[in-house]
């Protein structure tokens, strides 16, 4: 990730570095992804007129299904959306009878585009060192030939937040396309937030050490920005930027929110009470245990970010559905949440798998639905782009041969901003290529067989 002006990837190479060894690490690097480069899906053509989706059952989301219904778009935008629309002479009718369209699934929180090979650091870019790093933008170490967006893009994905970490202060994450040529035009939104690790435990020597960083953190940013606006005084004192306390100061001001990454119950209890000490907006990351403060959180309307919903107990005095219900009981106390599924890169596709999973378990379907669109956008505060099928918005979209948070369901195709994208991906290349496996070994058998 970067932390200069000229947003380039931080390379950490000594003043000693020779060219040698500069050479061997590009060449390292290069043949670890040299191949997600080479098969990585290729942006297509931009839709050069408008593009109407006629006679398919539309989830808008923002409001009823329409059956029948219409998207209309052109140049990036949805211009309408509904049962009666005027079709331009010259757009491009796709008859979608029988297969619905909805908004492109959110993921709000992923080292999707950050990684590529979990083993191999040189292909991982999710953490820095030292443990204050709010500086770190995602979004300039974004990998937009990753083999793994065009997995997730072609299962519905059209959206995701890189995220960072491994540090107490970890960063800001943004709002990406999963489809593009650069970082910079898949870049829906940046700074979306503060991403900040919740020291673990309640306790001990080294829990006050890192909450006292914290601490300190905000107090030099505050006055810091102090010292910043006195600049324009002629008789003060010239204070220099620095980078790290000036990427706090929007979390001060509570312009964007920190997005507290919580383990447990005393972690969420701790977190919240240090967040109004300190007058944030919070956003809590996490799962375990959200249910058992719901209440407590509809009061506050702090939302929650579900960091997946599939998955066991965590204590064997839990039942074995205790994640799966999370999502349910949040709703049913009226806590504003998305659910964001896997945090991994190869598993982000599951996305939509979370939210079925939590629709199997009480959620209403409706909700589940939005827990992956709106919802999402609601809470990363990128609505007014993403999330709905709304006249205005990117027409960001799906079509599908069934219902989205159906686990048969089939994607036909998929639009990003206004752009259909390649529906090949690396799942449906190894499907293919084993099926001609098969047909090739059957074929000889037959033949071995023929008695003539």
């Amino acid at each position: 990730m970067s932390t200069n002006h000229q947003n380039h990837r931080m390379v950490l190479l000594g003043p000693n570095t020779s060219s040698t060894s500069i050479t061997l690490i590009a060449m390292l690097v290069g043949g670890l992804l040299g191949n997600s480069i080479a098969k990585a899906a290729t942006p297509m053509t931009p839709e050069q007129g408008p593009v109407a989706i006629v006679n398919a059952t539309v989830h808008p989301v923002s409001d009823e299904a329409i059956e029948g219904g219409t998207v209309l778009f052109a140049k990036g935008k949805i211009v309408a959306v509904g049962s009666d629309i005027p079709i331009p002479d010259d757009a491009r009718v796709i008859d979608a009878a029988g297969q619905h369209v909805f908004p492109g699934f959110i993921h709000a929180q992923s080292i999707l585009g950050l990684s590529e090979i979990g083993r191999t650091t040189e292909s991982t870019d999710v953490q820095e060192l030292g443990e204050i790093n709010p500086m770190i933008r995602a979004q300039v170490a974004y990998h937009p030939a990753s083999e793994h967006l065009s997995v997730a893009a072609v299962h519905g994905i059209t959206t995701v937040v890189p995220t960072p970490s491994g540090s107490l202060i970890a960063g800001m994450p943004a709002a990406m396309m999963t489809d593009g040529w650069t970082w910079e035009e898949m870049t829906i939104r940046e700074g979306l937030g503060m991403v900040v690790e919740w020291p673990a435990g309640t306790g001990g020597e080294r829990w006050e050490r890192q909450l006292r960083l914290l601490d300190d953190a905000l107090d030099k940013t505050r006055r810091y920005e102090r010292a910043r606006a006195a600049n324009d005084q002629d008789t003060a004192r010239q204070h220099p930027l620095d980078l790290r306390w000036e990427a706090l100061v929007p979390v001060v001001r509570r312009d964007i929110p920190v997005l507290l990454s919580v383990g447990d119950l005393r972690q969420i209890q701790a977190a919240v009470a240090w967040a109004e000490r300190q007058q944030l907006r919070v956003v809590l990351v996490g799962s375990r245990h959200m249910d058992r403060v719901a209440d407590q959180l509809a009061e506050k309307q702090i939302p929650v970010i579900l960091t997946g919903v599939i998955g066991g107990p965590a204590h064997a005095w839990e039942g074995y559905d205790a994640t799966y219900t999370i999502a349910m009981r949040l709703h049913q106390a009226g806590v504003p949440f998305c659910i964001a599924g896997d945090t991994g890169a190869a598993n982000a596709y599951r996305l939509p798998h979370h939210a079925a999973a939590a629709v199997a378990f009480g959620l209403p379907v409706e909700q589940g639905l939005k827990a992956i669109t709106l919802d999402a956008a609601r809470i990363l505060g990128i609505d007014d782009v993403v999330g709905s099928l709304q006249p205005g918005k990117d027409a960001t979209l799906v079509i599908s041969d069934g219902h989205p948070l159906e686990i048969r369901t089939s994607n036909q195709h998929v639009f990003i901003r206004g752009r259909s994208i390649d529906m090949t991906d690396k799942h449906r290349r190894l499907y293919e290529r084993y099926l001609e496996k098969h047909r090739q070994h059957r074929a000889a058998t037959v033949s071995a067989d023929d008695p003539r």
